[in-house]
């Protein structure tokens, strides 16, 4: 049987979790410690969520009244430290984790803002700032150029994408446990095909020429 408290707390934590992997790899890549690494895991799989419950002034964030959302972070920060040296030749592993939390996060943002009777195009804005609000924080922490500013990928699309099949979804009276899998599994896909293709928008100015890496 579906639950949306269920739902919306299981997208949450496992989101939290993903982004928590990417920041503990992120931190073990610049060389942090093992407390900037835990800093640096719950301030990504955090930040969205905290972002998201004061903008839609849902009293004190889910991370200040549930422990549970303290966990994923220090299992993140755990793994990667007992783990980096056999993974740390595969730099993709951030991105891949990463793009978990973004397909995660881009729908528990938009199924929070309907709860809390947000009108559609609301929901989907608040979706994606919930998906791409913590790997902002994270990137600009570490000192890195924030993955939603650059311009040789796509980052906040595969989050509009899933946010906007969310809200439609729910909205047909069609949400489930599947068509939940199905909205992640797509985001996911479109993320990494985005990323490993080299996918990307327009320049912000019409006739610039776009530099090569």
């Amino acid at each position: 049987m579906f639950s949306f408290d269920a739902a919306l707390l299981a997208l949450d934590l496992i989101g939290v979790f993903f982004f928590a992997v990417s920041g503990s790899l992120l931190a073990a890549r610049k060389r942090f410690d093992v407390v900037g690494s835990v800093l640096l895991a719950s301030l990504v799989g955090l930040g969205g969520g905290v972002i998201r419950d004061v903008l839609i002034n849902a009293g004190p964030p889910a991370v200040f009244t549930n422990p549970w959302y303290l966990l994923p972070p220090v299992l993140a920060a755990g793994l990667v430290f007992f783990l980096f040296e056999s993974v740390q030749r595969y730099t993709s592993l951030l991105t891949y984790f990463d793009a978990g939390g973004l397909a995660l996060f881009c729908m528990s943002g938009a199924l929070k803002a309907i709860n809390a009777g947000l009108h559609p195009v609301a929901a989907v804005l608040l979706g994606v700032t919930t998906a791409v609000g913590g790997g902002v924080l994270r990137d600009i922490t570490a000192n890195e150029v924030p993955q939603l500013f650059d311009a040789k990928d796509i980052y906040a699309l595969p989050a509009f994408t899933g946010a906007g099949l969310t809200v439609l979804v729910w909205n047909l009276g069609a949400f489930t446990w599947a068509t939940a899998l199905a909205i992640a599994m797509l985001v996911f896909a479109f993320r990494i095909l985005a990323w490993r293709r080299h996918w990307f928008v327009p320049l912000a100015v019409n006739g610039w020429h776009r530099q090569e890496s």
